[in-house]
C-alpha cells in the first residue's frame, strides 16, 4: 500500500554504553494505521549509534511505502538537533552514520525530524521493541 505521508517512530538503545544494542521502529500511514513494526539487535553499540541506526533502517523500510513525506519522531534530542543542523556532529563514526542518513533522505520529497519525550506512547512502544529484541525477541518481529 502506497501512502502520501508516513509517520516514523524509532528508538535505539544499548545496555551499557557501549553494550548490546537494538532498534525498534513503527511506521504508520496518514490514517494512523500501523504499517509495520520492526525490532532488531545490532550488535555492540552506543546509544547514539543505535538511535542513528534505527532511523537509517526506518528510512529503508519506509521507502517501500512512500517516497513522499516522512515525519520522524524519536526521543534523542541530540540526534534530532544534529539532523536539523542545530548541533554539530563531532565524532567521525557518528558523522559516517549522519552522512548515510542524509543520503537516504534523498529518496523522499520531504523528511522532518521531531523530538518526543520517552513517555510518548509511540516512543514507549519502540522502546519496548528494543528491549524485547535485547531480551531474545519473545514478540513476533515485523508485524
Amino acid at each position: 500500500m502506497k501512502s502520501d505521508k508516513i509517520f516514523v517512530y524509532t528508538d535505539g538503545g544499548a545496555r551499557g554504553n557501549p553494550g548490546p544494542a537494538a532498534i525498534g521502529i513503527m511506521l504508520y500511514d496518514e490514517k494512523k494505521q500501523l504499517l509495520l513494526e520492526h525490532k532488531e539487535c545490532i550488535g555492540t553499540a552506543t546509544n547514539n549509534v543505535a538511535e542513528y541506526k534505527a532511523l537509517i533502517k526506518a528510512l529503508e523500510l519506509a521507502a517501500g511505502f512512500s517516497q513522499n513525506e516522512l515525519c520522524c519522531f524519536l526521543d534523542s534530542e541530540l540526534v534530532v538537533m544534529q539532523l536539523k543542523g542545530r548541533y554539530k556532529v563531532k565524532t567521525p563514526h557518528i558523522y559516517t552514520l549522519y552522512s548515510d542518513l542524509k543520503q537516504r533522505e534523498k529518496m523522499f520529497k520531504k523528511v522532518v525530524y521531531n523530538h518526543r519525550r520517552r513517555t510518548d506512547l509511540f516512543i514507549s512502544r519502540c522502546d519496548a521493541l528494543v528491549n524485547d529484541a535485547l531480551d531474545g525477541g519473545r514478540e513476533r518481529n515485523n508485524k
